[in-house]
């Protein structure tokens, strides 16, 4: 074997150190923001009074942790709280499939005018905020909204239908306004998948007789199905993680019994409520269970598949 000169450094070895530096803006960004906040975690053992400093404040211990089991009406208002996020989560999870068949279908476009304009026109609602998104809500479903007065005007009511100061079908609503909001967005990896399938696949299947449909059934699928089984563990380690802006802006008196997810109930407890340190014990209890979701799906991965996401 051809030994290096002295003082010379392997190329792979400076090959690596060249791939890490690239990395490393971005390990130390998603350590500021992802693990630094963890320090936020010790206001859960104090009764924590704004504006006074940690230091000034009492330290309770377990208190919070206790609390949120104290009593049958608290107890209760966590039951709630936690249907509420399973619903949501797993009607989620539910429609986390539609992504995929939209990008199929969407790859199937011989136009490609039609096709970029169809792409376009899905995925710039995600960029378009919750705030927005409620604001064209409530000009199309207020009482006075414009689907109310189209109703009215062809005689179909004789008085507003009550589509968002109502409790009815809150999860059903959530998730069409989510669903609208990702699809295109969510197709995106999808579609590059899909362009990363062996076109030689197709012309085998075609010369085998194969139409559009059964090309889809035998190839297209089955190539992303490894795609949506990470995308799905993801999800289903994110169990917890509804998010809280869609379901912010979307509450009121009327629906907070059934739209009131866990982030949205850690924020109305915090910022709103009683205490901002029993938010930071629910916040800290709800991260707790969501890492061990992941271990648990990644450990399932691993076993049943032998693949594993982490």
């Amino acid at each position: 074997m051809r030994s290096l000169p002295s003082g010379k450094t392997p190329r792979s070895t400076v090959q690596s150190r060249r791939l890490f530096y690239c990395i490393l803006p971005f390990i130390i960004l998603c350590f500021l923001f992802s693990y630094f906040p963890l320090y936020g975690w010790i206001y859960a053992f104090f009764d924590y009074k704004p504006p006074l400093k940690l230091s000034q404040c009492d330290f309770v211990g377990w208190k919070w942790f206790k609390t949120l089991f104290a009593n049958k009406t608290q107890i209760g208002q966590m039951i709630q709280v936690m249907k509420n996020t399973f619903a949501m989560s797993l009607l989620g999870i539910a429609t986390s499939i539609l992504p995929m068949g939209f990008a199929v279908f969407l790859n199937e476009i011989q136009c490609k005018w039609f096709k970029n304009l169809v792409q376009t026109l899905t995925t710039l609602p995600n960029f378009i905020s919750w705030v927005l998104v409620y604001s064209v809500a409530f000009c199309l479903f207020t009482d006075s909204g414009m689907i109310n007065n189209f109703l009215f005007s062809h005689g179909m009511i004789q008085a507003p239908v009550k589509f968002l100061d109502s409790d009815a079908h809150t999860y059903l609503w959530m998730t069409m306004w989510n669903l609208w909001k990702g699809l295109g967005w969510g197709a995106i990896m999808y579609l590059a998948a899909i362009a990363g399938i062996d076109p030689e696949l197709y012309d085998a299947a075609r010369v085998d007789g194969a139409n559009r449909f059964q090309l889809m059934k035998r190839i297209t699928v089955p190539c992303l199905l490894p795609t949506f089984f990470v995308l799905l563990m993801l999800s289903i380690a994110n169990f917890l993680n509804n998010g809280m802006d869609q379901y912010y802006v979307f509450q009121n008196s009327f629906n907070k019994t059934h739209i009131q997810v866990l982030d949205l109930y850690v924020y109305n407890v915090g910022m709103t409520g009683s205490s901002l340190s029993l938010a930071t014990a629910i916040s800290m209890l709800k991260s707790l269970v969501s890492v061990t979701l992941l271990l648990t799906v990644n450990f399932v991965s691993k076993k049943t598949r032998g693949e594993a996401i982490i």
